[in-house]
C-alpha cells in the first residue's frame, strides 16, 4: 500500500494533490507555513517545517510514509536537500516535480544574476519605480537602496514593518497578462526584479516585462540536489502506478 507525502506549496503541487485524490491513494499534504491562508486541499494536510532531516525522517517513520514527492517552490533548496537526505536515510522512494526555468525569448531583457545581493547591486542608482516579485523573505538586502519607490506583492498582509518604504498588493495568483499590464503600467514600474520560478502561474509578468521592452533582474536558481525527477503530474502519477505494479 500507498501512503505519499507531498510536499508541496505551488500551483503544481495543488494539482498534484486533487490528482491524488481522486484516485483515492492515501496521502498527506505538507505546507511549510511561511503563508498563514494557504489554498485549501482535498487531502489531509500538515503545516509547518519539519525540523530538519532528522525530524522530516522521523515523520516518514512515524507516519508510515512509503513514497515523498518534492513539488516544494524551485526556490525552496533547503527542503529539497533535507527530503533527499531524509529519504536516503530511511530509504524511502522520492521523485521531485520540478517546473522549468523560464527561457528567454526574442524582446526580453533580462539582467540574469546570481541571488539576492546581486539583484540589488544590479538596479540603478538613480531613483525608479521598481516591482519587487521575489517574495517577503527576501527583501532585506533592498533597504540599502531606498531611493528606488518599491512595489512588493504578497498573499497575506505584512505583519511586522517592512524594511523600507513601499506600496504593497495583497493578491494571490495566478496573474493574467492584462492584468500585470495594467499593474505596470499604473504604477509606473521602470524594473522588475523576479526569481526564475518557472511555470505558468507567475509567467504574466515576465510577458508583461517583454511587452512593454521593461529590464528584468532574473535571479538564477540555487543548484538543487541530484534525485529524481519529472515535470508533469502525470509522470509523477505513472511513478506512483509504477510502485504499486512493483508491489511496493
Amino acid at each position: 500500500m500507498i501512503r505519499a507525502l507531498i510536499l508541496g506549496g505551488t500551483a503544481d503541487a495543488s494539482v498534484l494533490a486533487a490528482e491524488i485524490a481522486r484516485t483515492q491513494i492515501d496521502a498527506v499534504y505538507s505546507y511549510g507555513g511561511r503563508t498563514r491562508t494557504p489554498a485549501d486541499q482535498p487531502l489531509p494536510t500538515r503545516i509547518g517545517g519539519f525540523g530538519g532531516v532528522s525530524g522530516l525522517a522521523d515523520y516518514i517513520r512515524s507516519e508510515a510514509i512509503t513514497h515523498v514527492i518534492d513539488a516544494t517552490h524551485p526556490f525552496a533548496a533547503e527542503m529539497s536537500h533535507n527530503a533527499v537526505a531524509a529519504c536516503a536515510e530511511t530509504g524511502t522512494p522520492l521523485i521531485a516535480l520540478e517546473r522549468p526555468p523560464w527561457t528567454k525569448v526574442p524582446g526580453d531583457n533580462w539582467i540574469e544574476i546570481r541571488d539576492v545581493n546581486a539583484a540589488v547591486a544590479a538596479l540603478p542608482d538613480a531613483p525608479a519605480n521598481v516591482f519587487l516579485a521575489i517574495g517577503r523573505q527576501h527583501i532585506a538586502p533592498f533597504a540599502s537602496k531606498p531611493q528606488h519607490a518599491y512595489t512588493l506583492r504578497f498573499v497575506d498582509p505584512p505583519e511586522a514593518p517592512l524594511p523600507f518604504a513601499a506600496d504593497v498588493i495583497v493578491s494571490r495568483g495566478p496573474f493574467t497578462l492584462e492584468g500585470e499590464l495594467e499593474m505596470l503600467r499604473g504604477r509606473g514600474i521602470a524594473w522588475i526584479v523576479a526569481r526564475n520560478s518557472g511555470g505558468d502561474g507567475a509567467r504574466a509578468k515576465i510577458d508583461a516585462a517583454r511587452r512593454l521592452s521593461l529590464p528584468v533582474v532574473m535571479i538564477s536558481r540555487a543548484r538543487l540536489p541530484e534525485r529524481p525527477c519529472v515535470e508533469s503530474v502525470a509522470e509523477v502519477m505513472e511513478w506512483l502506478g509504477h510502485s504499486t505494479r512493483l508491489g511496493a
